[in-house]
């Protein structure tokens, strides 16, 4: 992600993608939706969402648009990642100068938000954070939700099916254990919901281009 402010027309769309590394974006103006591996959030002037390396999202904006500051990201441990900053203005001059110590203060200005969208596609993302393993037409069958429906439903408010979601997750979860894991690659494949070594392997390579050892820190 290059640092900087990008601008952002009326109701303009970003389909889901992925940046390699992670950053933070703080709006300075306007707003749009954003869905990701972290929920679906409405985030607007004052707020800032931080994003991991190898997450994925895509962006509705509003009608008015949004100027969005994207700074690198300080590998702060900042708990939650979406939430308001007290002066993002004093936050956007210090970029011009400095990003990484703008990133910095804001980070210490931070104040987190666990406020998230609450329709039955939130509801399901949630659930598959919580448990990568979940059972799609367990969940659908719970809600009384049609599988097709399921993920027609969840498709619109993500751009990608609930299977691919949870396998993404999935590939998160076992990417953020790499660094330090001392165990064997069947023994992470277990864990974190995969069939087996391969399919981890699978799943890593096409998230990042990097087999599992690669990521061993």
């Amino acid at each position: 992600m290059t640092t900087g402010i990008t601008v952002h027309g009326a109701f303009e769309r970003m389909a889901r993608h992925r940046h390699g590394e992670g950053y933070v974006a703080l709006v300075l103006a306007g707003g749009y939706m954003e869905a990701g591996d972290r929920g679906r959030l409405r985030v607007e002037a004052g707020q800032a969402v931080f994003h991991g390396q190898h997450e994925s999202h895509l962006n509705e904006f509003f009608r008015a648009g949004a100027r969005v500051l994207n700074l690198p990201s300080t590998g702060a441990d900042i708990g939650q990642a979406f939430g308001q900053v007290d002066d993002p203005d004093a936050i956007a001059r210090l970029a011009e100068r400095d990003p990484d110590e703008a990133a910095r203060l804001l980070c210490r200005t931070f104040r987190a938000s666990t406020v998230r969208l609450g329709d039955w596609p939130d509801l399901l993302a949630a659930a598959l954070a919580e448990d990568p393993t979940l059972g799609l037409a367990e969940w659908a069958d719970t809600m009384g939700i049609a599988p097709q429906s399921l993920s027609r439903g969840f498709h619109r408010a993500y751009g990608i099916s609930p299977k691919r979601y949870r396998l993404e997750l999935r590939t998160l979860q076992a990417l953020r254990q790499l660094p330090g894991w001392q165990g064997s690659m069947a023994t992470l494949a277990a864990e974190t919901g995969f069939a087996d070594q391969a399919h981890l392997t699978r799943a890593v390579v096409a998230l990042t281009g990097r087999t599992p050892t690669r990521w061993l820190g």
